[in-house]
Parts: C-alpha cells; sequence; structure tokens
C-alpha cells in the first residue's frame, strides 16, 4: 500500500472514530456546564445533597454533558475519594426491584449484608436506606444518574423515586441525584409525595437554532484534523478517564484514543486547506444551509460527516470531500416519502390527484367525494387523446386505490351509511409535492402536465 493510500486510511479511521465513539467532547451551554459541575463538586467537598433534572429532545446532548462534567471532576483529587457514581438507565432497570440491585452492587455493598442483598425487595429497600441513613456528612458521596427519568415515575408507586429524594432532602450521606429525560411534561408524571420532596431545579438544553456561523464552525471542526499539541491535550484528558472506576458507565471503557494516531505535518496542512477551500464555495453553504433547516443537532451533523467520510476511498476524484457528495447527500435529505409514492402511480392515478388539487384550489380545500372527481377527471378525458373511453368502474377502483395508499383521507362523520362514490374525503398532500410529482414523473403525458398547471380545458 503506498504512503498516500495509507494516509487516507488512517485520516478515514480517525475521523470516523472521532464521530462514533467521542463521548466526552461537549460544546456550547456554558452555564448550564458549570451549573452541574458545581452542583457536582459541592456534593463531593461539602456533602451537599441536591436533585436536578436535565430536559431536552433526544440527540442534544443530555448524556455528552454529564460525561464531560464527569470528565471535568476526575482533575479534582476529592472527586475521585470521595464519591461513588451510580447510574441507571430507564430502557434497562425496567422495575425498582432491578434497580435496587444495581444500586447496591455499584456502590458495592452486596459484600456488607451477607447475601441479603439478593432477598426480597423490601429487604434490599431496607438494606440500602440503612446504609444510608447510617451516613453523615463525612460519608462518601454518591451521584446517581438516572437516564430515561420519565420511566422510573412509570415504576409501581414511584418508591425507588420517593425514597432516593427523600435521603436527598433529609441530613442523612450526601447524594446527588441527576435526572435525564426528553419529556417536558415530566413533572406532572410524579406523584405528589414524590415531588414534594423534589428540589424543583431543572435545566433545559436546547440545540442552537438561531447561529448558522457556528453549524458551519462545528462541521469544519468535525471535518479537520487536530494538530499534535491539540491531539496530545486530548489524549491526556482521555488518559484520565481510568480513574472513574464504575462499571455501569462504558462511556470510559469505549472511549477512542486520540493518542495512537499520529499524522504527518504536511498531509495535515493539505487536508485541512482544502475543507477550509470547501467551505468558501457557496453551493457548499447553502447545502449546509438546508442541513441546518432539515437538522440543528450536533448529532444529525455527526452522522451527516460520517457518510461523507465513508466515501473516501483510495480512488482518483474520492481520496478529498468534494462539494458534489455533500450536495448530492444533502439531495437524499430532501426526498418526500409522498413525492415518491406519488411518482409510482399510474398515469390514470395521477389525473385523479390532479382533478383533487383543482378541486381544492378552486373551493378552499373543501371536502370531495368520487362523483365530484369523476366529474372534473372526465370533463378533461373528453379532449384527451389517451384519457378516453375508460370504464367508471376502472376510475372508482384508482380512487380506492389512493384511498389506501392513505393520499386521500375519509372524514369520520360522513364515513357511516353512505355509499362508497359518495363518501367525503379530504386530500392529505400539499400542492407543492404534487407539482414536484408532476415534474419528476417520468413518462407523464404533455397535456396531463399543462392540465396539472391550469385548471382550464
Amino acid at each position: 500500500m503506498s504512503d498516500g493510500a495509507e494516509e487516507l486510511l488512517q485520516i478515514r479511521r480517525f475521523l470516523k472514530e472521532r464521530l462514533q465513539r467521542d463521548y466526552t467532547t461537549f460544546r456550547g451551554h456554558d452555564t448550564e456546564r458549570e451549573n452541574i459541575r458545581q452542583l457536582l463538586q459541592r456534593t463531593a467537598e461539602m456533602a451537599e445533597s441536591n436533585s436536578l433534572l436535565l430536559i431536552g429532545p433526544r440527540g442534544v446532548g443530555k448524556t455528552t454533558l454529564i460525561n464531560a462534567v464527569l470528565t471535568d471532576l476526575l482533575n479534582n483529587p476529592d472527586f475521585i475519594q470521595n464519591t461513588l457514581v451510580v447510574h441507571l438507565n430507564g430502557y434497562l432497570h425496567t422495575d425498582d426491584k432491578l434497580a435496587l440491585k444495581s444500586i447496591t452492587i455499584q456502590m458495592q455493598l452486596e459484600n456488607a449484608c451477607d447475601g441479603k442483598v439478593f432477598g426480597s425487595f423490601a429487604e434490599n429497600l431496607a438494606f440500602l436506606l440503612e446504609c444510608l441513613k447510617a451516613g453523615d456528612k463525612r460519608s462518601k458521596s454518591v451521584v446517581v444518574i438516572l437516564e430515561e427519568f420519565d420511566l422510573f415515575c412509570a415504576h409501581h408507586n414511584q418508591t425507588l423515586l420517593y425514597n432516593l429524594f427523600d435521603v436527598s432532602q433529609s441530613a442523612q450521606a450526601p447524594i446527588c441525584i441527576l435526572g435525564l429525560t426528553c419529556r417536558l411534561d415530566v413533572i406532572e408524571l410524579l406523584e405528589k409525595r414524590v415531588k414534594s420532596r423534589f428540589s424543583h431545579r431543572q435545566i433545559f438544553l436546547f440545540p442552537n437554532a438561531d447561529d448558522f456561523s457556528e453549524f458551519v464552525k462545528l462541521f469544519e471542526t468535525l471535518l479537520k484534523i487536530p494538530n499534535e499539541r491539540e491531539l496530545k491535550k486530548h489524549a491526556e484528558r482521555v488518559a484520565s478517564l481510568k480513574l472513574l472506576q464504575s462499571n455501569q458507565l462504558t462511556f470510559h471503557r469505549n472511549h477512542y484514543d486520540p493518542g495512537k494516531y499520529k499524522f504527518n505535518k504536511r498531509i495535515t496542512d493539505r487536508w485541512n486547506k482544502h475543507i477550509d477551500a470547501l467551505l468558501q464555495q457557496n453551493n457548499v453553504r447553502q447545502a449546509l444551509q438546508s442541513l441546518f433547516d432539515y437538522d440543528v443537532s450536533e448529532a444529525g451533523l455527526k452522522i451527516f460527516i460520517y457518510r461523507l467520510v465513508a466515501q473516501l476511498q483510495n480512488h482518483p476524484g474520492r481520496t478529498q470531500v468534494t462539494s458534489e457528495q455533500i450536495t448530492q447527500l444533502i439531495s437524499s435529505y430532501n426526498n418526500d416519502t409522498k413525492v415518491e409514492i406519488l411518482c409510482g402511480l399510474s398515469i390514470l392515478e395521477m389525473c385523479l390527484i390532479i382533478s383533487m388539487k383543482h378541486h381544492s384550489e378552486i373551493y378552499d380545500r373543501d371536502p370531495f367525494n368520487f362523483e365530484i372527481i369523476y366529474a372534473r377527471f372526465n370533463k378533461f378525458a373528453k379532449v384527451s387523446t389517451g384519457m378516453q373511453n375508460i370504464e367508471r368502474g376502472v376510475v372508482l377502483k384508482a380512487f380506492e386505490h389512493l384511498r389506501n395508499l392513505e393520499l386521500i383521507l375519509p372524514i369520520a362523520s360522513c364515513a357511516s351509511k353512505v355509499q362508497k362514490e359518495f363518501e367525503m374525503h379530504k386530500l392529505a398532500l400539499t400542492y407543492g409535492q404534487i407539482h414536484q410529482a408532476v415534474q419528476r414523473y417520468q413518462v407523464l403525458p404533455t397535456e396531463v402536465t399543462q392540465w396539472s398547471q391550469s385548471s382550464l380545458i
């Protein structure tokens, strides 16, 4: 393998690993990050008990934010020596018994109770509470991370949440409870007795949907190769993850290792200059603007860049990311499934859709039945060269097929005790989707295309 091919392989492997397995790099939201860091620091150093909910949509980076804060605190000897991290996930710990068993194991209490940990739920709970209540301000702090917090609210009587919040409100062993959820109404899911013991401290995390320049900057950062100093700094940060002793938290074991990569400075400079030149092109910025309008999250951008990087090959024209690849990949995001369905219809069915479009335009989207659409279609068929002599039964069958595809929807109030020809429907398509399908339909007769643009015959 030539040196150029080997360097390309290494660049591709590095970019892929960084996109997939970088669990501790969190960008932006500095205020929220500092609030959580101070909360955990006070729990470790001052033995304060706290509870907090981190709320935001999926893919915004809630878990990454917690991972990043934990990694920051690994430089603090007090946090390492005085804190136990307990991690629970609502998808894995589907009831309180499983959750309690996991907490006891993660707190390393299973050897302290002569096998009681494997007893009944009541015994587990009593033992755990006894251990927590036996503690005081000098005890080790416990940080409990509850991912998919809303699923824990569905557990019977919310016993686990009640007891955890109860301990956090009393002067017992210091405990900090962090709940992560995507449900904005999560507080309403809590029972009254649980809600009264929660601190009502909430942090909302939303992607920055206003600043396109930041989105472009992030695209540039994720696609560029860092220099040797940046790689070394990041490798030291990743190396500190060994201090995190937890069997349930897996990000520190699966994290990519930037220390194993060394790049030729000439190759790195050439790659980064190409990325700079790429971002100066108008068509690339327009394509990124389309992606920004479609999905503003960092997770969505990472998936997009991964698909770009996966196309790199040791062939002429495929060794670097090109503007054509970016625009082509963006176009796949804009594919409308309903337009795809329309393009697969027969010409007769397309004519019925166009009849419905004209009816909706003239009568301001009033509902219609088969008889109304058939009359409008018949008017066109009489002057058309290819649509004459089509039997009514065939047209009715085509109309029913459109209903089965849910391109038209029956109006529920009119559906009972009415013949199918007179049942009222509404169009479940936009005019833009119909226009796009007409443009893309390969064998649509010219007269049908012209008719789609004007209802006059």
